[in-house]
C-alpha cells in the first residue's frame, strides 16, 4: 500500500485499498491477467528480463545487470542483496519509467532506500530519475512507428497514450505532465507530423477525482464522429507491454473506438526487449558511469 501511489491519510488509504480496490477489482484483474498471460508467463516480466539480458550483453563483463519488480518478484531487496554479495560498490538504478512521477520513479527510489536500510553496506548510488528527452529514446519510439507504417500503412492520426495520474499530483509539483508533453512533441517532431496528425491522451484513471486530460477512452469514443476512422496507438510511457497496454489499450479501448464507428485501430507495441531499447539502456548506463 504505497503512499506515493495513493496520496491519502493512512486510514483512508487502507479503507480504499482493502475495502474497494482489492474487493472489487481482484476478480477483474485475475481474469484480464489470464487473457494476456503467455506460456512463458507474464509479458512484462519476460520482456523486462529480455531487456536486462540484452543490455548486459552490450555492456560486457564490466557491469552486472539485474532487473527487479517494484511490486512483485524478483524484488528490489532480493536483487540488492545479490549485488551486495557480489561485492558491488557502485550502483546505477534505472526505473523503467521514462517520465518522472512521484508515484513511479519516486516510489522506486523509496523502495531502494528502504531495502538499503537493512544493510550496513551502502554503495555509491546513482539514481536515474527520468529519460523522457533522451535522443536515443525518442529515436527508438519514432523508428518503431516508422517500421509499423512501412508494413501496415499509416492511419489518419497517431495517438500517444500515457498513464494518467490525479491532477492534484501536478498542482503539488509533480513534473510528469510536462515531461509527457515534451516526449510527445519530440516524437511528433521526429516523425514530421503536423499538429492535426497526432494527439496526446491519458489512460487508466479510476475513482471520482479529476485526472490528467484528455482521457483516452472518451477521446477514442469521440473521434469517429469527427471523421477520424483510423488510428495508430502508442504508449511511450511504458517500457514494456503489460496489462495496461495489452488489455486496456489493445483490447478495451479498441472496442470503444470500433463501436463508435471507427474502422481501423492498430496498437504499436512498446519497445520491450528490442535491440534499440537495450542500446538506450546501455547508453544511459555509460552516461551515468562517466559523471
Amino acid at each position: 500500500m504505497d503512499p506515493r501511489v495513493i496520496e491519502l491519510p493512512a486510514l483512508f488509504r487502507t479503507i480504499l485499498v482493502k475495502g474497494i480496490i482489492i474487493n472489487f477489482r481482484a476478480h477483474k484483474s485475475a481474469a484480464t491477467y489470464r487473457e494476456i498471460w503467455t506460456e512463458e508467463g507474464s509479458p512484462l516480466l519476460i520482456n523486462t528480463q529480455g531487456l536486462g539480458d540484452k543490455t548486459a550483453t552490450l555492456l560486457g563483463d564490466e557491469y552486472q545487470v539485474e532487473i527487479a519488480m517494484r511490486y512483485g518478484q524478483p524484488s528490489v531487496e532480493e536483487k540488492l542483496r545479490k549485488l551486495h554479495n557480489a561485492g558491488t560498490n557502485n550502483l546505477i538504478v534505472i526505473p523503467l519509467y521514462p517520465q518522472y512521477s512521484g508515484s513511479t520513479n519516486g516510489s522506486t527510489f523509496d523502495a531502494v532506500a528502504k531495502a538499503l536500510q537493512k544493510f550496513r553496506w551502502v554503495p555509491n548510488l546513482k539514481f536515474v530519475s527520468h529519460y523522457y528527452d533522451q535522443p536515443a529514446y525518442i529515436q527508438a519510439i519514432a523508428d518503431s512507428v516508422k517500421s509499423h507504417w512501412d508494413t501496415f500503412g499509416r492511419a489518419q492520426k497517431l495517438i500517444m497514450s500515457f498513464h494518467g495520474v490525479p491532477k492534484k499530483y501536478i498542482t503539488k509539483g509533480d513534473p510528469y505532465q510536462q515531461q509527457c508533453q515534451a516526449t510527445a512533441l519530440a516524437i511528433a517532431k521526429k516523425l514530421a507530423l503536423k499538429d492535426d496528425e497526432w494527439m496526446l491522451v491519458f489512460q487508466s484513471r479510476f475513482g471520482a477525482q479529476e485526472w490528467l486530460q484528455p482521457y483516452c477512452d472518451e477521446t477514442l469514443k469521440s473521434l469517429p464522429a469527427q471523421g477520424i476512422k483510423s488510428v495508430d496507438m502508442i504508449c511511450p510511457g511504458f517500457s514494456a507491454d503489460c496489462l495496461e497496454t495489452l488489455e486496456e489499450i489493445e483490447g478495451e479501448n479498441k472496442e470503444y473506438f470500433m463501436k463508435a464507428g471507427g474502422e481501423d485501430y492498430r496498437y504499436i507495441s512498446c519497445l520491450n526487449d528490442s535491440p534499440a531499447h537495450a542500446a538506450l539502456m546501455a547508453d544511459i548506463v555509460h552516461q551515468h558511469s562517466q559523471t
